[in-house]
């Protein structure tokens, strides 16, 4: 019995690691973001990361970062490693992003 609920659980833990959806986050600031963004991406300005745990709890949560050039998202991707983040990406700028979903080479979150 007791092998049955370890082997459960392990299952159940398996699944839930592999279900971890990617999550995008654009750290542009509001007005960038408005003007375009990556469909499915959360919002939220580099110079405001500290906050990144109310849109994201969990710190093991794969995340890909971009900005318009990838050096606002490469200090983002810092300071939510100095916050416990574990998966972290800094997948660089918007627009080379933009290009590359559109041509199917790179993971989306919901399209373009």
């Amino acid at each position: 019995m007791m092998k049955a609920i370890i082997c459960a659980l392990l299952l159940w833990w398996a699944g839930s690691a592999l279900a971890a959806e990617v999550v995008w986050l654009d750290v542009r600031s509001v007005q960038e973001f408005q003007a375009g963004h990556l469909d499915g991406a959360l919002n939220l300005p580099h110079d405001q990361i500290e906050k990144i745990t109310t849109l994201i709890a969990d710190k093991t949560t794969p995340v890909k970062l971009y900005c318009r050039s990838g050096r606002r998202s490469a200090l983002a991707l810092e300071a939510m490693k100095k916050l416990g983040y574990t998966q972290l990406e800094n997948a660089g700028g918007y627009q080379q992003l933009k290009a590359q979903h559109q041509l199917g080479l790179q993971d989306k979150p919901d399209g373009v």
